[in-house]
């Protein structure tokens, strides 16, 4: 009976064939994974040679096993003893450096996974989870100080977990971090090998010998050929011109600007240039460029902006007396501001007629009838004329003068027929617009006289004196911001009616269209400055909760129940019958003196002390539809006239001017505004001009009144 052999397997294999069994069946070994088996291969191997040495007299093969010895797949395989049909395990000793397999989702940006859990997916298709990141600053920094490995310990972007660098790593970062290659075997000095040499051979590299299609015409080159001799044809492909012959040397600085230092830059647009000082600033000026007194108090006040010169000329004996200029760091700083704020930009010059800049006007001549010559002057007045007003009819006409009285004229003949002795300055006069009553208000110091002057028909005049009187007291007395109080025996006689007592200044009256509504204005800053009055009622009320500013003048729109109040700088339109502010009209003006409705309704003019006169187009904006500067000193006076496209305006400069405005029912063609003729006749007085202006009701005549106290109509 044959003994055992020592290594436990079969007697009748040999050594060498017992090694070529085992290496033959160790492919088909129930292994783990690759990381188990070379990581417990050398205990297997301890504990079977431990097995051996403690029984060597054991039994070998399938049928007698060590109790304890795990049965392998090896022992019970069908091919024993045919080696050459196994299959061995091609990953068993797998030693590449490859990157981990198991995230399966390939070469993709990982940020695609930053919104989910998961960070891709497995061999088996299965979610690869990100590890739960629950830790807050403390803990990272516990752990920071508690875990020797935490310096060397990265993140793995493809599965999220946390591994810690070998020292073959740390070695190749800190190589690549002192500029060297990454291979510690690689010598980048090693001599160069020429794969082919530089010297020319008899043979080439190669003996293969040339194809076929290079001794055949190509089809593709013919195509091509084709398709260009048809381009060349139809004129689609043009020939090269000849380059012309440039000359190699030219002027390099031909187009540069000689006056400008960045001239090489096609962009640069120079600062212009601060005018160079004249006669006027030297220190000891001509004598002829000295401001007199009353230039100097002319000079003084004017608008800053306005003022030419800028500065007061001044005399010196000598340099030496010149004191230092207080404004120089002013202007110096105005400068800069002008320099850095203005926008400087290259515009290409067009050749343009400037004739055809000027808008198309139609000529004066087409657009008669309107007032041309001086007709009538109206002499009588000792003081300067404040205020005028046409009765309905046009044949009266009303004034009032500081001299303290108010004169009433025969419009064709310039007769004065009455005067009514006030005995104060008359501040405004207005004439009643209806017909059918015969009354004028008159504002002088802080009462409104109701004035029947008696003219024209009679029974038009005890008609009006008949209404005023049919007046009857209420039972119970209400409280109003004015006192009506009827006129004595001998003011009847002058033929004033009724006396309205305000308690401040009355500066300006205006009636309503239907004649039965009138306002006044009252020189109260902060306070109520604004009253409506009815007549036939003797009732008074002011229409403001609070002051909208310092009123300037008032005025009924003609038409609608509107009520137009302007300001120093705008005017309101108040809506009578909703008591509320229907709009709001930019003047664009310093101070606005006067103001007239058009007799449409749909326009306003308004006149400033800074010589502006200022269209409105209630339609079109809240801002000026045009803006005039014809006069040259503050408009004191504006008005329409009732049937012609007239308006004219009275300045200080002793000038009115009248101009074309017509208005088109059509709302999309905008108002045609044309100057015609400027008017001269009254002289200035004590720096005023023309204080008031009024058109005739039926012609094409203008009355003016001014400061040297008469009155002139324009025919």
């Amino acid at each position: 009976m044959e003994q055992p052999s020592p290594s436990g397997g079969s007697p009748e294999l040999s050594d060498s064939e017992q090694s070529e069994e085992s290496s033959v069946y160790s492919g088909l070994e129930d292994s783990g994974s690759d990381s188990e088996c070379s990581g417990n291969g050398e205990e297997e191997e301890e504990e079977e040679e431990e097995e051996e040495e403690e029984a060597p007299g054991s039994p070998s093969g399938p049928q007698a096993q060590a109790p304890g010895k795990r049965k392998t797949l090896e022992d019970d395989s069908p091919l024993e003893g045919k080696q050459d049909l196994v299959v061995h395990d091609e990953y068993e000793e797998d030693s590449s450096d490859e990157e981990d397999i198991r995230n399966t989702v390939g070469n993709i940006p990982m940020e695609w996974y930053q919104d989910f859990p998961h960070v891709g997916y497995d061999l088996d298709g299965k979610k690869i989870y990100k590890p739960l990141r629950s830790k807050d600053e403390l803990d990272l920094f516990l752990e920071k100080m508690e875990n020797p490995e935490y310096w060397r310990t990265v993140q793995d972007g493809q599965t999220g977990a946390e591994v810690p660098l070998s020292e073959e790593q740390l070695e190749l970062i800190r190589r690549l971090q002192r500029g060297n290659f990454g291979d510690v075997g690689f010598d980048p000095y090693e001599p160069a090998v020429d794969f082919f040499s530089h010297e020319v051979r008899i043979h080439p590299v190669t003996n293969r010998p040339a194809d076929k299609r290079s001794f055949i015409p190509s089809l593709v080159e013919k195509e091509k050929v084709s398709k260009l001799v048809h381009a060349i044809k139809m004129g689609w492909i043009q020939p090269r011109k000849p380059k012309e012959n440039v000359p190699t040397f030219y002027d390099l600085w031909a187009r540069e600007d000689p006056n400008s230092v960045l001239g090489r830059h096609k962009m640069h647009v120079p600062a212009p240039k601060i005018p160079l000082p004249g006669h006027a600033e030297s220190y000891n000026p001509p004598p002829e460029f000295l401001l007199s007194p009353e230039e100097q108090l002319a000079w003084e006040q004017q608008d800053p902006a306005e003022r030419r010169p800028s500065f007061i000329p001044r005399k010196f004996r000598s340099l030496r007396a010149v004191p230092a200029y207080s404004r120089f760091i002013h202007e110096r700083f105005e400068r800069c501001l002008d320099l850095y704020l203005c926008p400087r930009q290259r515009r290409m010059r067009v050749n343009v007629d400037p004739e055809d800049l000027i808008p198309k006007l139609p000529r004066p001549r087409d657009l008669q009838p309107f007032p041309t010559t001086q007709a009538l002057i109206y002499r009588g007045h000792s003081s300067l004329v404040r205020t005028l007003s046409v009765s309905p009819s046009g044949q009266w006409l009303v004034s009032g003068s500081d001299d303290g009285t108010v004169r009433f004229w025969e419009v064709s003949t310039a007769r004065c027929l009455r005067s009514i002795p006030v005995g104060s300055v008359v501040r405004s006069v207005a004439w009643n617009p209806n017909p059918s009553i015969c009354l004028v208000a008159v504002a002088l110091d802080e009462q409104v006289l109701l004035v029947n002057p008696g003219l024209g028909d009679r029974l038009l005049v005890a008609a009006t004196d008949q209404l005023l009187d049919s007046w009857e007291a209420p039972e119970e007395e209400r409280i109003q911001p004015v006192r009506w109080i009827p006129a004595g025996p001998e003011e009847r006689g002058k033929g004033i009616r009724l006396l309205v007592q305000h308690d401040k200044p009355v500066t300006q009256v205006t009636w309503h269209g239907k004649g039965d509504y009138w306002a006044s204005v009252v020189r109260n800053p902060g306070g109520r400055q604004v009253l409506i009055h009815q007549s036939s009622r003797r009732w008074s009320q002011n229409p403001f909760r609070k002051s909208p500013g310092m009123i300037q003048c008032v005025r009924f729109h003609p038409l609608r129940p509107y009520f137009l109040v302007a300001s120093q700088r705008s005017v309101r339109v108040y809506n009578l019958l909703r008591q509320e502010l229907t709009r709001k009209l930019q003047s664009n003006c310093q101070w606005i003196s006067s103001m007239a409705v058009h007799p449409g309704g749909d326009n306003v003019i308004c006149g400033s002390y800074d010589s502006k006169l200022a269209w409105f187009d209630l339609d079109l904006s809240t801002r000026p539809y045009r803006l005039l500067r014809h006069h040259g000193r503050a408009v004191r006076a504006v008005a329409f006239h009732r049937r012609f496209p007239l308006f004219a305006s009275g300045s200080d400069d002793g000038s009115v001017i009248v101009c074309h405005g017509m208005v088109y029912s059509d709302l999309l063609q905008n108002a045609l505004l044309v100057p015609l003729k400027v008017l001269r006749g009254h002289a200035a007085r004590l720096q005023l001009g023309v204080l008031d202006v009024a058109f005739h009701p039926q012609q094409p005549w203008l009355f003016s009144a001014g400061a040297d106290g008469t009155l002139r109509l324009y025919a």
